[in-house]
């Protein structure tokens, strides 16, 4: 590139942008070790106090805590006065940062980052070679991602995603057989069948650890009505009257045969609900999506990483709408309605019926 087809101002807005994404990214770090440690939900009850008061009020070390309040203050974070060494977090601020605001917890997703981070240099690799990384390289997904959904269900998923399809409150009310892929550590099937007594549920997974607190959590609370089993959804057995999939299925490494055993599996007035990321196939309609660069980098580094680490198709987070409506159709449902949760920004449903045999 000569000088003389560079734009000096264009050049001087990307290096402040640049700059914006440094400091981003690490407040993104000092959010993570905010939710972690407690500090936000502390300050959110505490008046103006001094380091030595808060950290007394979540029993961390003071120099720690003054060194994370700093980074929060010059971050725009937090409030400090100098006069009287004082720092408060504004309850506007709380409200994206704390435990109690349930789904607008913003501070809980930025765990991620560190987990992401901790699997760099095996994704470079696979830049490099080809293939992926293995879901064992990611120790915590599974607990980040129970605790990320658990927030959004026990908010929405019985009153607002169930509804979604028309007539299903009244079928679950009245009893029938549901079966959930990839069920993770089934907070999802377990709020159901609580909500839902006449009704009987299944959840699959392929992870021992998933199943496991799925059934400790069915156990706590006391359901009969919930079951859960280590299977590949691939190989699925049983027909149903309903089937769920959250945001499952494009980190499968087989999406193609468990789409098609979903359809095999339902019953002929069988409803299949899946939940998936809002977004376009299309690249060119992702540009100015809020959270475009997150769900590409999400995919990168986990999600197509993943499928393909198992040998598997590799669609990524973003494989978009027209994708999964050209999946969902050769799969064998022919009556497939879009619907979305008013101010849900990372989230589709399609309710998927099959044609009638």
């Amino acid at each position: 590139m000569t000088e003389q087809t560079l734009d000096p101002e264009r050049q001087e807005r990307f290096a402040e942008r640049m700059l914006q994404v440094l400091n981003d990214s690490c407040l993104g770090y000092l959010c993570s070790l905010g939710h972690r440690t407690g500090l936000f939900d502390a300050m959110a009850g505490l008046p103006p106090s001094t380091s030595v008061r808060i950290a007394e009020a979540t029993r961390l070390d003071e120099r720690y805590v003054r060194e994370w309040l700093g980074g929060m203050t010059v971050g725009g974070f937090i409030e400090y006065d100098p006069a009287r060494s004082t720092y408060r977090l504004p309850p506007e601020h709380a409200a994206s940062l704390v435990r109690a605001a349930g789904p607008g917890n913003l501070a809980s997703s930025m765990q991620d980052l560190a987990m992401l981070g901790n699997v760099e240099d095996k994704v470079l690799d696979a830049f490099r070679r080809g293939g992926g990384v293995p879901y064992s390289a990611y120790p915590r997904f599974q607990e980040l991602l129970a605790a990320e959904t658990a927030r959004v269900y026990d908010a929405v998923l019985v009153d607002t995603v169930v509804p979604l399809v028309p007539g299903l409150p009244e079928r679950l009310s009245e009893g029938i057989d549901a079966l959930d892929i990839g069920t993770g550590q089934g907070h999802a099937v377990n709020l159901l069948a609580a909500s839902f007594p006449a009704s009987q549920f299944l959840g699959v997974d392929i992870s021992d650890t998933g199943i496991a607190a799925a059934r400790e959590e069915a156990e706590l609370l006391g359901l009969d009505n919930a079951r859960f089993v280590v299977s590949d959804s691939a190989a699925l057995s049983g027909t149903y009257d309903l089937i769920t999939a959250f945001d499952v299925i494009h980190d499968l490494a087989r999406p193609e045969r468990t789409l098609s055993a979903v359809a095999g599996a339902l019953r002929d007035d069988g409803v299949f609900l899946m939940g998936d990321i809002a977004a376009s196939s299309k690249l060119e309609e992702n540009i100015g999506h809020p959270l475009g660069p997150t769900l590409y980098t999400f995919s990168v580094f986990y999600c197509m990483t993943v499928s393909l680490g198992e040998g598997g198709a590799g669609l990524g987070t973003v494989w978009g709408k027209q994708r999964a409506l050209q999946m969902l159709g050769e799969a064998g449902f022919d009556d497939v309605e879009v619907r979305e949760v008013e101010g849900d920004i990372l989230n589709v449903y399609y309710v998927a019926r099959r044609r009638r045999r």
